[in-house]
């Protein structure tokens, strides 16, 4: 029995042949990296978002809106989230 849907991937690929979808796939990259980052380590550890918010010193809903993308952090604010995971930030200029 097949699940039901589209891939992911797949549906990336196609709107990636549209170039201004394309463009700002690229501009949003570096941001939605960090974020699938966070999310992953989050998990590994197996805190919730309540548990990391108590740890930065922040509302629960500003790491809600962190992972969700709707929230622009200030870089003390990622380096704090990083060490409350108990790991470095660190950026590489291409």
């Amino acid at each position: 029995m097949s699940k039901a849907g589209v891939k992911f991937d797949e549906v990336k690929a196609m709107l990636m042949k549209d170039e201004e979808f394309k463009d700002e796939y690229e501009k949003l990259k570096p941001r939605y990296d960090v974020i699938s980052q966070i999310i992953e380590e989050r998990s590994k550890q197996s805190i919730t978002q309540e548990e990391l918010a108590l740890r930065v010193g922040t509302q629960k809903s500003n790491i809600s809106r962190l992972e969700s993308g709707t929230y622009n952090p200030s870089l003390d604010f990622l380096i704090k989230v990083a060490h409350s995971l108990g790991k470095e930030m660190q950026i590489v200029l291409k």
